[in-house]
């Protein structure tokens, strides 16, 4: 994979030699494939020394150091003296203050890095927005990339005369004939990687935030008390009228309004940008004062309350990354599990406590630790505080452990010193360290002071170690109370076996007047292998135990058997939200184990789905029946299994509630089909006037064989939408013949296709029912997945060759082929992207043979 790949070592000496003052950037986005950049960036040098600036573009007209020309003639990336994995050398600097000058030509992006540049098939209109992080800011002007060179900007942006510019700073506008001129200054430092430019003919909403900052004492009494913030809203001119302005500005000030009651820090930057951006790689980037959003959140169909829940959840995360990452930054990637897992812990909790969505943390503990479960149990598992010794190392651990895991730990943190002595070590953190950048052993070092707990011992059992410990009931019953009651923590898996010190709850549960209640709660800190709950001995036995209730700590939380049957049997009157969840969750955990029958747990799923009041968890547990229906059963039970999910699903959609009932409607769409399940999915197609169901099950059908692909032309003159022409790419993909599917395969592994249209034909590739007929790549996949790694953006090869892996083989010799592979000298992140999937194919291997027992 070809990559400026930076090194933490490279960033130090670079950061040691040299501190960046500002950078004039100058862009002309006039053309239609590539783009001027010009960037004059003053330096002062501490000490003489060579280095070198970033860059990558396709043609480099002139380097000027101080006014001379270092470069004899203009560079192309074949020419000696530029080098597109360093950028331009930095030769016999002496100390003093400096001023380099380059002007470069740079392509556009269809990958989502860089500056990304789109075409919107509704209306022709020309969009682009800018995505920089880890280390893409290099891809539009020349830099000094990497975290720790903070500086101020000046930006100058050349456009057509129709066109608004949406960046960090406010925009001064001139027009010129047919072009439009935009001035901008960023007049505090900032890392590159924030830096952000939106530009094209986007609609735009306006509002103003109004609050009060609350001051505390670890904080600044000299910041304002009463302040104003202005709001803006962006979105493509075809998204408009779905653009639901008045609730995305009631969401994101219930966070302004959190965050100003609890961070003690005023929102540094001025005004507040959302631009919903479309082909986005990622949820959102947290770019100061102007957060760039994947513009699927603009819901163009009736949307579930999941989804506005998990948008909700993404609008606060980079609000919270304000303060977070922007007004204090890492001084190098491998704190960017902090800079993540700080941003999703304040996005849940503000949610919990500010927002509609007050069961946010039963969500994160069904999604969020799900994901990061998952992640910690592939042979790719890492630390939390992973040692980055290398950008193309940092890309590879935005992952469920950077995210969800460190989240966890964060929310186990705060159980363990305290809410209070938490927020107010947040706070002592932010008032330190402003405006510049920080390390975990900062945050650290305030938490210590604010709660006065030795916090070393925890950091090193938490962050330094891999692997999830599995907590149980140990427990002896006679005559009906517990002789004995504690909780047995097993060794972290996989690891090196590590007990840790987790913050938990133990709740008891029984069955009183056809209710599952809680009877009895112990909060304590479990230690070692066994730890004693003496307050539970003597106490009536319960029907149901947890051993995390309340989800305060990561692990696997372990049901014993006593408590797996009543849960099987009562999980629809069990009233709390959280308990019931963490039961959800440990049955699914426990049947992804192989200790659980994945049959068993579709029949749990059909049972108490329809009972299942949160619908974030309704949509998961319905997601995760699918998955184990399509690769955990034994395929002779498939057709059972099918039958027994699909007469649940069509059961659940006769809802008198309509967001219960398109939860149910969606899922149905995702299943591999019966003639009952088409029967409906045609009979959508007939009547629904709901653009993304009708597409959805548009798909279905047609991987059903039950529809022809001519379908697709039709629905596409229904829905000309940017999201009507990615559901037809997928639609099209999902023919189930080995033809097609032979030709959408050489189409991806081409590399022609954008991010997301790349994503989406990858999705109708695989669709239920498509096995048979993607044999053919068995082989030919591991004989390309190397020159798939070549592709010089690391993002589409890394999800080509997730996307394209042969999950379908679930086999012996599947496991066979993926181990000759890995058997080869391999590069680190393409061994790791193979190693995973291996890893969930041998465990689908494992989980039918085992239901098949």
């Amino acid at each position: 994979m070809t990559s400026i790949n930076l090194t933490r070592d490279e960033a130090a000496h670079r950061a040691g030699l040299l501190e960046v003052d500002n950078y004039d950037i100058a862009l002309d986005l006039t053309g239609d494939t590539e783009f001027g950049s010009i960037t004059t960036v003053t330096f002062t040098v501490r000490e003489a020394g060579s280095t070198f600036i970033d860059l990558r573009a396709s043609h480099v007209e002139g380097v000027y150091l101080d006014g001379q020309n270092i470069r004899r003639e203009a560079l192309t990336l074949d020419e000696d003296g530029y080098d597109d994995t360093y950028g331009i050398a930095l030769t016999d600097l002496s100390p003093g203050r400096h001023s380099l000058r380059v002007t470069a030509t740079i392509p556009y992006s269809r990958t989502g890095e860089g500056l990304h540049r789109f075409v919107d098939p509704a209306d022709n209109e020309v969009y682009l927005y800018s995505q920089f992080e880890t280390a893409d800011a290099k891809r539009v002007f020349a830099c000094f990339d990497q975290p720790d060179l903070k500086a101020t900007y000046d930006l100058t942006v050349t456009t057509p005369a129709q066109w608004k510019v949406i960046s960090n700073g406010a925009q001064t506008t001139s027009v010129q004939g047919d072009r439009a001129i935009h001035r901008s200054r960023i007049d505090y430092p900032l890392s590159t990687y924030l830096v952000a430019v939106c530009a094209g003919r986007f609609t735009e909403v306006t509002s103003t935030w109004q609050g009060t900052l609350t001051h505390h004492p670890e904080t600044p009494a000299d910041q304002p008390t009463e302040l104003t913030v202005p709001m803006g809203l962006y979105c493509r001119r075809s998204l408009a009228r779905h653009l639901d302005a008045e609730r995305l500005f009631a969401e994101t000030k219930q966070g302004f309004d959190w965050y100003h009651a609890h961070f003690g820090m005023a929102y540094p930057f001025g005004k507040y940008d959302q631009v919903f951006c479309p082909e986005f790689n990622f949820g959102a980037m947290e770019n100061a004062a102007c957060v760039t959003i994947r513009d699927e959140y603009v819901f163009t169909s009736k949307a579930t309350h999941y989804k506005y829940e998990r948008r909700a959840e993404t609008i606060l995360h980079e609000l919270a990354h304000m303060w977070f990452g922007d007004l204090v930054t890492m001084r190098w990637w491998d704190d960017l599990w902090l800079n993540e897992s700080f941003a999703t812990w304040s996005a849940v909790i503000s949610q919990a406590e500010a927002t509609q969505y007050d069961t946010a943390w039963v969500t994160f503990a069904n999604v969020e630790k799900s994901w990061a479960y998952q992640q910690d149990q592939l042979p790719s598992t890492h630390p939390i505080l992973a040692d980055a010794t290398d950008i193309e190392t940092v890309e590879q651990n935005f992952d469920g452990i950077t995210y969800a895991k460190g989240a966890s730990v964060l929310k186990q943190l705060q159980a363990y010193v305290g809410r209070d002595a938490f927020l107010s070590g947040v706070r002592r953190h932010f008032a330190d360290h402003a405006w510049g950048n920080a390390t975990f052993d900062d945050l650290l070092a305030a938490l210590q002071t604010s709660s006065g707990r030795d916090l070393s011992g925890w950091a090193d059992e938490w962050l330094k170690t891999t692997g999830i410990n599995t907590l149980s009931p140990a427990v002896t019953v006679a005559d009906g109370v517990y002789e004995s009651f504690a909780v047995a923590q097993a060794g972290a898996a996989p690891g090196a076996g590590e007990l840790r010190t987790h913050r938990v709850c133990v709740g008891l549960y029984s069955l009183i007047d056809d209710r599952v209640t809680r009877t009895h709660r112990v909060e304590l800190d479990v230690t070692g292998a066994l730890t004693p709950v003496p307050e539970l001995v003597g106490v009536t036995s319960a029907d149901l135990v947890l051993v995390n209730d309340e989800d305060l700590t990561y692990c696997l939380m372990q049901l014993d058997d006593d408590s797996l049957a009543f849960v099987v049997d009562h999980i629809d009157r069990i009233d709390d939200p959280m308990a019931r969840t963490l039961c959800w969750s440990a049955a699914w955990e426990a049947t992804r184990d192989g200790r659980m029958k994945a049959r068993d747990f579709l029949r749990l799923v059909a049972r108490g789905a329809a009972a299942e009041t949160e619908l974030a968890v309704l949509e998961r547990i319905l997601a995760q029946a699918t998955t184990a229906l399509r690769t955990f059963v034994d395929p002779a039970w498939e057709r059972e299994g099918t039958a027994l999910l699909v007469d649940a699903i069509l059961s659940g959609r006769k809802s008198p509630d309509p967001e219960v009932a398109l939860v149910f409607s969606h899922a149905l769409t995702k299943l591999p089909l019966n003639p009952r399940a088409a029967d409906r999915l045609l009979q959508v197609l007939e009547s629904s006037k709901d653009a993304e169901l009708r597409w959805l099950a548009l798909a279905a059908l047609i991987a059903y064989d039950r529809v022809e692909v001519e379908a697709v032309a039709q629905e596409r003159a229904r829905d000309r939408s940017a999201t009507g022409h990615q559901a037809a790419l997928r639609a099209e993909a999902a023919v189930n013949d080995p033809a097609t599917k032979k030709r959408i395969w050489d189409e991806i592994i081409a590399g022609d296709l954008s991010n997301v249209d790349a994503r989406v034909r990858m999705e109708g590739l695989v669709y239920p029912g498509s096995a048979e007929h993607l044999a053919q790549f068995n082989d030919e996949y591991f004989r390309i997945a190397e020159k798939l790694w070549e592709h010089p953006s690391s993002e589409i090869a890394l999800t080509t060759l997730t996307g394209l892996y042969p999950v379908w083989d679930i086999s012996a010799a599947g496991l066979a082929r993926a181990d000759d592979f890995l058997a080869r000298e391999l590069p680190a992140g393409l061994r790791r992207v193979v190693a995973e999937q291996r890893d969930r194919v041998a465990r689908a291997l494992r989980n039918r043979e085992i239901d098949a027992s």
